[in-house]
């Protein structure tokens, strides 16, 4: 099977045959929806093709097939056949890709050359009608120049108009209407018309066709620069999957290193990894210290320590000092691989708002065919002499590009920025959903607390120089939650410790930490165990009411008091603000203790808080607020909110929640950071609003374009301009999002 990981709604949907192969595509050529649709079309009637998904922003496609029915080699012939380009992305289009835009760049610069002398050419003609200029264009004259800006266009018409015939010939091969079929009609219509005018007498338009294939061809070199700015985060991200590896071959009885492929480790696997380079796996340090950038996974700014026992991403930046690593999770298993996929996938899904106009623009080029050539026969008997030129001029004038543009470019840059700031969009149906939510329902424990034990009070009951030593060296032999806490809180006196040696250490289930120092019994645990060693009973403060206790004692009576606590998140007061400010009405779910949850609710400014509740509960609520017409985001990180993420509009899961949470969410927060899932919102909400002013502006622009141009108020290089300028301002518009400020800059009014 190929080693490719397929996202995993691609993977469900194809799941199909226990031969099924999966590979992924980069594919050239597309230039609209309908290019896609074409080649999904072909290629999904193939035999054995189980599924075929292409993203229009990054132009790759995922595709499954039966082994024992067909072979990759077949598939890709069948899109050449088509005439579009397909390679598996594995291959290096590097050189391709350049060769490409190489062979662009000149067909620009033949078109604008030519344009230029021929506009020089048409301009006598243009000022003989003129009464207030003395022309001397004599008949002779003006054939010559007729002539020498025939000769001159050929080049652009048999050279940089190539790609537009290439495609036109291939769509209508396959009784298909694309984009290049009225472009292409457009350019020759307006060429060989010019050229009978040339010989035969009247108006000749080559300015105008040339200046359509320089217009077009610049924006079309554009919206290649553009879609590359846009994918930039998913190229990035696919890059650092291919990086070598020190894989060391005797390790721990020798440290001889082999380079390989990362995609060729095994799970177990020993390597090295140097200061500068890129962790080749997930895995967990063995020997070493270092600092990790891990930015591009989880969107955390800054670099994180790692010592021994740590866990290592695949894909991020190893900066400080060598590190020896245990591979965990190799190839496509690995996090960034995950994370690759769930981006493309993302990529490939459209908000509801766009499918129509999608699914609708080969229907839509054939109609403008047919007004065109009514408007021709309704000219011919008013005007014969501009019937031509009018018709041409519908058929150029028409955008369908720009409403096949107005979803890829605003998807590839809203994914990749929120990428880049730890949301991951597992679903791009979420964009619309995200932008209309008018409810925000939020789990408490590990969403908007930390989901594990802080200590927030350390009350000393007696004088005792090494107790905080003591009690670290006890802790940091416990995995229990609560000594865990203890020994993260403790960390600073780290030093003091380090001559510590406790003798017959053990914990005790359900208690605590014993242990003996020079020559002195201890016990760390709750009030219980540690009265067994006191004989005394322990009353806690009242300050310390519905919080967890742990204390530090010996036979003499109670050291420390640890009050422990799951604290609040950091930015959770912040975040809750900033969406009430927004006008979303905030909902608190939880199955924790009344008194605890209204503390958390009360601290966050919630007035809407539920507590005791089962999932069935969670459910319930959920069902009820949508069954009164709300749109409901719910974030969660817990298996018990895995039903709940299920039914919401939009399902938000944290980066440390449970699998099953992740799986059913529409957003992953990786960072974990609540800020960032506010910024996610804001981009969700900008994302959506550019969409609808793309789809507007290409609506509008149809509709008082066509009407201009059947009316006769349109030349052709006034239609070429329009339909150029209207594509390219659609894509412009997409990098609107890039204005945005960061999470940390992000103000209220940007949410509304």
């Amino acid at each position: 099977m190929s080693g490719v990981n397929p996202s995993p709604a691609f993977a469900a949907e194809s799941a199909e045959s226990n031969q099924l192969q999966h590979e992924k595509l980069s594919l050239s050529g597309m230039r609209c929806a309908a290019c896609m649709q074409l080649i999904e079309f072909r290629v999904r009637q193939l035999p054995g093709v189980t599924a075929f998904k292409i993203n229009a922003a990054s132009h790759r496609a995922e595709l499954a097939w039966q082994a024992d029915k067909n072979n990759l080699k077949n598939i890709i012939n069948s899109i050449v056949q088509l005439g579009y380009g397909a390679l598996p992305v594995s291959y290096d289009t590097d050189e391709a890709e350049k060769k490409e835009n190489k062979l662009a760049i000149w067909r620009l610069f033949v078109a604008g050359f030519a344009m230029m002398q021929i506009m020089m050419y048409a301009f006598p003609a243009y000022l003989v009608p003129v009464p207030q200029v003395d022309g001397d264009l004599t008949p002779d004259l003006d054939k010559l120049l007729k002539i020498a800006s025939m000769l001159i266009a050929v080049p652009v018409i048999g050279f940089s108009s190539m790609p537009f015939f290439k495609s036109a010939w291939r769509d209508i091969r396959n009784r298909h209407i694309g984009m290049d079929v009225p472009v292409s009609l457009g350019i020759l219509l307006t060429f060989f018309a010019s050229v009978w005018a040339t010989f035969k007498g009247g108006a000749v338009y080559y300015d105008s066709a040339i200046m359509f294939v320089f217009l077009l061809l610049g924006a079309r070199l554009i919206e290649s620069l553009v879609q590359k700015k846009t994918t930039a985060a998913l190229r990035v991200l696919t890059q650092l999957t291919e990086v070598a590896a020190q894989k060391m071959m005797n390790y721990p009885h020798s440290r001889q290193t082999q380079t390989v492929n990362a995609s060729d480790l095994q799970v177990g696997d020993y390597l090295l990894v140097a200061p500068g380079e890129q962790i080749p796996a997930d895995g967990v340090v063995l020997e070493g210290r270092s600092e990790c950038d891990e930015a591009l996974m989880t969107g955390e700014s800054h670099p994180v320590v790692k010592v021994v026992g740590d866990q290592l991403i695949a894909g991020a930046i190893n900066l400080t000092g060598a590190l020896t690593m245990q591979a965990s999770k190799v190839g496509s298993d690995t996090q960034l691989s995950t994370l690759i996929s769930l981006m493309e996938n993302a990529a490939t899904e459209k908000p509801p708002i766009v499918l129509l106009a999608d699914k609708h623009a080969s229907r839509f080029l054939t109609i403008i065919l047919i007004i065109a050539a009514f408007t021709a026969i309704g000219w011919f008997y008013i005007d014969s002499s501009r019937a031509l030129w009018i018709a041409v001029s519908v058929i150029v004038v028409t955008c369908p590009c720009a409403l096949s543009l107005a979803t890829p470019g605003v998807m590839s840059a809203a994914i990749g920025l929120l990428a880049k700031n730890g949301v991951l969009i597992r679903n791009g149906k979420a964009i619309q959903a995200m932008a209309e939510a008018t409810h925000f329902v939020f789990d408490k424990t590990g969403t908007l607390t930390v989901g594990k034990l802080r200590v927030s009070d350390t009350m000393a009951l007696r004088e005792h120089v090494q107790a905080e030593a003591i009690a670290f060296v006890m802790a940091s032999g416990s995995t229990h939650p609560a000594a865990k806490a203890i020994a993260d809180s403790l960390a600073a006196q780290h030093a003091q410790s380090s001559g510590m040696n406790p003798a017959m250490l053990q914990e005790i289930a359900g208690g605590g930490v014993e242990a003996q120092i020079d020559g002195r019994l201890y016990r760390l645990g709750n009030a219980d165990f540690v009265s067994e060693l006191t004989h005394t009973d322990f009353v806690a403060p009242a300050a310390c009411a519905n919080k967890t206790l742990s204390m530090l004692a010996d036979k003499d009576g109670v050291i420390l008091l640890f009050a422990m606590a799951d604290v609040l998140r950091d930015d959770a007061v912040d975040a809750i603000q900033k969406l009430k400010a927004a006008g979303k009405k905030i909902v608190l779910l939880s199955g924790d203790r009344d008194d605890v949850v209204m503390a958390v609710a009360q601290q966050c400014g919630i007035t809407e808080a539920h507590s005791g509740l089962s999932p069935r509960d969670k459910f319930n609520v959920v069902q009820m607020l949508q069954a009164e017409g709300a749109k409901v985001v719910m974030v969660g990180d817990g298996m018990n909110d895995g039903p709940v993420l299920a039914i919401a509009d939009v399902a938000v899961a944290m980066g440390q929640g449970a699998p099953i949470s992740q799986t059913r969410s529409d957003l992953l927060l990786m960072s974990n950071r609540l800020n960032d899932l506010t910024f996610g919102f804001v981009v969700g909400n900008k994302a959506f609003r550019l969409i609808r002013e793309n789809l507007a502006w290409a609506v509008l622009y149809n509709l008082i374009a066509i009407p201009a141009a059947i009316i006769g108020w349109l030349e052709p290089w006034h239609a070429a301009l329009g339909m150029s300028l209207s594509s390219l301002l659609v894509v412009l518009n997409a990098l609107r999002l890039y204005l945005l400020p960061q999470p940390e800059f992000v103000m209220t009014e940007t949410l509304n």
